[in-house]
């Protein structure tokens, strides 16, 4: 099993994030693009001290998009996304306000 740390790279934090965490007590990571659902759930147990709080992970993927600067070009990496659906009442405290 991997570390927490290589499968988890960063929270997506955009309005329309904050209303999946508000409405539905989802939260958003941008994950590696060979990690699975499993490794995905045992990663944020770990990660936010959740034990058993996680009910489901949906994951994403997405191509990398064409960009240019100037005359040069090139795309940006494929990556992925995953939402994950915590218990009633749980929450994770790096989402919440200082």
């Amino acid at each position: 099993m991997r570390e927490a740390s290589r499968i988890i790279y960063r929270p997506k934090v955009t309005e329309k994030t904050d209303k999946l965490k508000a409405s539905y007590n989802q939260y958003c990571f941008q994950v590696a693009t060979d990690a699975n659902k499993l490794e995905i759930k045992s990663a944020v147990e770990k990660a936010f001290n959740l034990k058993n709080k996680v009910l489901h992970v949906r994951t994403m993927n997405f191509k990398g998009k064409y960009r240019h600067r100037g005359r040069k070009g090139g795309y940006c990496p494929d990556w992925k996304k995953a939402v994950v659906t915590l218990v009633k009442g749980a929450t994770i405290g790096l989402y919440e306000p200082s």
